[in-house]
């Protein structure tokens, strides 16, 4: 896992070596100030010699100068690598998730790969600043301390050997308590954040039905399990500071108490005992430096876990090894397939469906609510792929096909019309990236949207808000109609996209596409019978199966469902 992660320092590697490198030169400096400082107490103070003094204490004010550089230094170089290291993983996480299919999307949930973008990484570049510091600090230091507080008195360094996996043992056990809470917190910010999103989202709805006062419930209610958890964890994490201040405070009472008896006996100078109070500091500090890093890394396991979930979730829908390039017509086939969503489902959303289309026909889909419309013309892009049995378009396995060839050839409206944050233009260009502005203009005049753009004061460089909110539906969906005929693709697949529009406008666009594209095969899924009575082949979905199918005329002979939703919209509307 942390190999993995390692990967995205990539260019930054040379700061993340270099910080470590200036930290062991600080903590050399460090470590040599108790020294000079013992020397300038034996042989400059307790003597009287100024010469000595004035010496050592250049040595010392040196040694204290070259501290401050490295340490600087590493700092500097730490803060560097880290934030290069943050956008690293952001960058090659956010690519990963361009490449996940809609199962990928499903199994993860969009708020949660929200927060693994944002708040884990922001966790994971403040645990590597930290490693790449204090984890060659906290050894190097413990290391070189322990050796010369024993250089000094081996018989006063015993008491290291009590404190120290005392220390260590409590610092684990509070650490084996408190990852639990921290894996369950990141899974809550999941949630918030799933609220958070759920509310902006349907933000008219919850104003509509003044729901304000039942979100702010189910915000605080979340936010208060991580505010729970944290204090929980916070207050077990509070014991870390009296232990490590109870191992100090008794190594200095044994060490005081030693080392009074041995310079009161001769055996040690005065200044061996102020270098050995300083390297007990030095030593201790160095655990709790490392107790701190212990903390971080169990903070930071959950991040890493799911930075790594990420980065190494293998996309179901795989490029085949010898992919075609071409796609030659707009005829589509479907031969016996049964698709489920994952092999947890209790059923197939479609059941051993076969068809036929041929390039350039118009094919009308109906079916109520959770027929599987939507399902089965998700099948022909490859945005899932069947369970069983084939789809073909222009006569070859989809899964044959480069995706990105199959796509290109392939326009499609979706259910939920989605424009981004910018200029009409740039949304039109999402269909064909060098359309011109007459090619622009002639798509929107398709697609019955270039009256309302022209009645814009911008036009057509009408800026845009997130999500198309400063357009209506029926706007909305005719600028996405127009985006999807800029691809001139062979195929054009619309998901209930005219139900925002009136029905004369929706008899214009199909008055449009039997004129200017008849070679584009046309499937249109529609909950209205004039939007598809004019098509060439009109199915009919029931329980992921094809019910009925044919012309108008055949289906108001033969099918008892498509005779009952006629009569109801169109009789019914004549009473």
């Amino acid at each position: 896992m942390i190999k993995t992660l390692a990967r995205s320092v990539r260019e930054f590697k040379w700061a993340a070596l270099g910080s470590p490198i200036c930290m062991v030169g600080e903590v050399t400096m460090e470590i040599l100030i108790p020294l000079v400082i013992a020397k300038m107490i034996n042989t400059g103070i307790e003597t009287g010699n100024m010469t000595a003094v004035l010496q050592q204490g250049g040595l010392l004010l040196l040694c204290a100068l070259c501290s401050l550089a490295f340490g600087v230094g590493s700092a500097f170089l730490a803060s560097y690598a880290s934030t290069g290291f943050a956008r690293n993983l952001r960058h090659d996480m956010f690519s990963k998730v361009q490449t996940f299919d809609f199962s990928n999307i499903d199994k993860f949930s969009a708020s949660s790969i929200v927060t693994r973008l944002t708040s884990d990484v922001a966790n994971l570049q403040m645990t590597f600043q930290m490693s790449i510091r204090m984890i060659f600090r906290t050894p190097v230091m413990l290391v070189l301390a322990l050796i010369m507080a024993f250089r000094i008195s081996p018989k006063m360094s015993v008491i290291y050997c009590i404190v120290l996996p005392l220390l260590a043992f409590g610092l684990l056990f509070l650490i084996s308590r408190v990852h639990p809470i921290f894996e369950r917190v990141f899974k809550t910010y999941d949630k918030l954040n799933n609220v958070v999103q759920e509310n902006i989202h349907g933000i008219r709805v919850v104003k509509a039905f003044v729901r304000e006062n039942k979100e702010i419930e189910k915000f605080t209610g979340t936010s208060d399990e991580i505010y729970a958890d944290f204090v929980k964890a916070e207050r077990i994490m509070a014991f870390n500071n009296p232990l490590m201040q109870m191992a100090v405070y008794t190594s200095m009472i044994v060490i005081s108490y030693l080392g009074a008896k041995l310079v009161v006996g001769g055996t040690l100078d005065t200044g061996d005992l102020t270098a050995m109070f300083t390297y007990t500091g030095q030593i201790l500090n160095g655990l709790m430096m490392m107790s701190m890093v212990f903390v971080m890394f169990t903070m930071s396991r959950a991040p890493m876990r799911r930075a790594y979930e990420i980065l190494t979730e293998t996309p179901d829908l795989a490029q085949p090894e010898k992919p075609v390039t071409e796609v030659k017509d707009g005829s589509v086939d479907f031969e016996n397939v049964s698709f489920r969503y994952s092999k947890q489902a209790g059923r197939n959303a479609l059941d051993n469906v076969s068809l036929h289309i041929d390039s350039g026909m118009t094919v009308g889909i109906l079916g109520v609510t959770g027929s599987s419309k939507s399902t089965l013309v998700q099948l022909i892009p490859r945005l899932y792929d069947v369970t069983e049995g084939a789809v073909k378009v222009g006569g070859v396995d989809v899964r044959d096909y480069d995706m990105n060839t199959l796509r290109d050839a392939v326009s499609m409206v979706l259910q939920k019309n989605v424009l981004f944050s910018g200029s009409i233009k740039d949304n039109l260009r999402w269909g064909n990236p060098n359309a011109t502005d007459e090619e622009m203009e002639h798509a929107c005049r398709l697609a019955c949207a270039h009256d309302f753009i022209a009645s814009f004061p911008d036009g057509y460089d009408t800026h845009i808000e997130q999500g198309g909110t400063n357009v209506s539906g029926g706007q909305k969906q005719r600028l996405c109609i127009a985006r999807a005929l800029l691809k001139k693709p062979k195929i054009l697949i619309l998901d209930d996209s005219t139900s925002a529009v009136d029905t004369h406008t929706d008899a214009l666009i199909r008055k449009a596409f039997k004129e200017e594209i008849p070679g584009t095969t046309k499937l249109i899924i529609a909950q209205r019978v004039a939007s598809v009575q004019e098509a060439d082949l009109i199915l009919v979905l029931e329980g992921g199966t094809i019910a009925a199918q044919g012309t108008h005329e055949e289906l108001l002979k033969t099918s008892p469902i498509y005779q009952e939703v006629y009569e109801s919209q169109v009789k019914g509307g004549e009473e």
